[in-house]
């Protein structure tokens, strides 16, 4: 990569800082940069008794390529008592400043793709921002309309048409246009990693693909007609198939993308797998976004134990998907 990976730091009281040292004493095979707090991030490297340096700079270039030092883009200055483990609103609004920190310089052409240690939702609550995700604030700063989340592993690749929501407002958001455009995102999701022509399998969103209508009319009104307009475009996709034989099918390599109609339907299958090799992609943004497909373990933040394969399949994820 000619331009550096950014790495948010997440939110400094989980463990996405320890987890990002460790990334970095394994060593990186490109140039990164975290998007944080330096004093944050020199607490952690200490706490695990790490050999390396925090480098803090002001911007970008000022990065020095050195396997013994962590550059950090000083976005917040956080008190050094600042409690690990606990839902605090300061770092709840310091793990939102890191991402658009983060989304700016990749607009900018600054860092060549944007990797995302875990933030948590109550903590940015607290601290006056109400975002379900990342996904949601990555697309509103980049001004992106057209997006999705894309979850995926060595077993799976699977993008949500309707992402956080409740269960209820889920099935109100399934619909002709929804559809559809989750349909093109999955067949660009799958043309990034270089296949020519994705088979896309949309799964239905009532029981048996609601069995020709018997089990409601949503997969016969509304997703088979998203379906059909797909192919209209030339797009490979079918169905809809029922979401409890879909997966098998795809992880037997019936199908490169499966879009999932709902949360749980698609990311239940994914993570059944662990979460240590599987990578949150976003789709549609001008830029390439990877993240872990974990959260911030309070229960384990501190303690020296947080595992961060996770975050590097998702370091790595990104220096693919910007290669191909």
């Amino acid at each position: 990569m000619k331009k550096p990976v950014g790495i948010t730091m997440g939110d400094p009281c989980g463990i996405g800082p320890e987890i990002i040292a460790r990334l970095f004493a394994d060593g990186l095979p490109e140039q990164a940069v975290v998007i944080g707090d330096a004093k944050v991030m020199e607490r952690a490297v200490r706490a695990l008794a790490l050999p390396l340096q925090v480098q803090p700079i002001a911007s970008v270039d000022e990065a020095v390529r050195d396997a013994t030092l962590i550059p950090v883009l000083n976005v917040s200055d956080l008190p050094n008592d600042l409690p690990i483990g606990q839902v605090d609103a300061r770092a709840g609004r310091a793990s939102y400043d890191y991402v658009v920190r983060a989304i700016d310089e990749a607009l900018a052409g600054n860092i060549g793709a944007i990797v995302t240690a875990p933030i948590n939702k109550e903590a940015m609550k607290k601290g006056g921002l109400n975002y379900p995700g990342h996904t949601e604030i990555l697309a509103e700063r980049s001004g992106t309309d057209k997006f999705a989340m894309m979850l995926a592993n060595d077993e799976l690749r699977v993008i949500l048409v309707t992402i956080h929501v409740s269960l209820r407002d889920a099935i109100d958001l399934v619909t002709q246009d929804s559809v559809l455009r989750t349909i093109e995102l999955a067949h660009r999701a799958g043309k990034t990693y270089g296949i020519a022509s994705p088979r896309v399998a949309v799964a239905g969103l009532n029981p048996h693909a609601g069995e020709n209508g018997m089990f409601g009319r949503e997969d016969l009104d509304i997703i088979a007609p998203a379906i059909r307009r797909a192919q209209e475009f030339g797009i490979n996709a079918s169905g809809p198939w029922p979401g409890d034989t879909i997966f098998m099918r795809a992880r037997k390599g019936e199908f490169d993308i499966v879009v999932a109609q709902y949360h749980d339907q698609g990311l239940i299958p994914v993570k059944y797998f662990g979460i240590d090799n599987g990578v949150n992609v976003t789709i549609g943004l001008p830029f390439i976004r990877t993240s872990v497909d974990h959260g911030t373990a309070f229960d384990i933040a501190g303690q020296g134990t947080a595992d961060h394969s996770s975050l590097r399949y998702a370091f790595d994820q990104a220096l693919l998907l910007n290669a191909i």
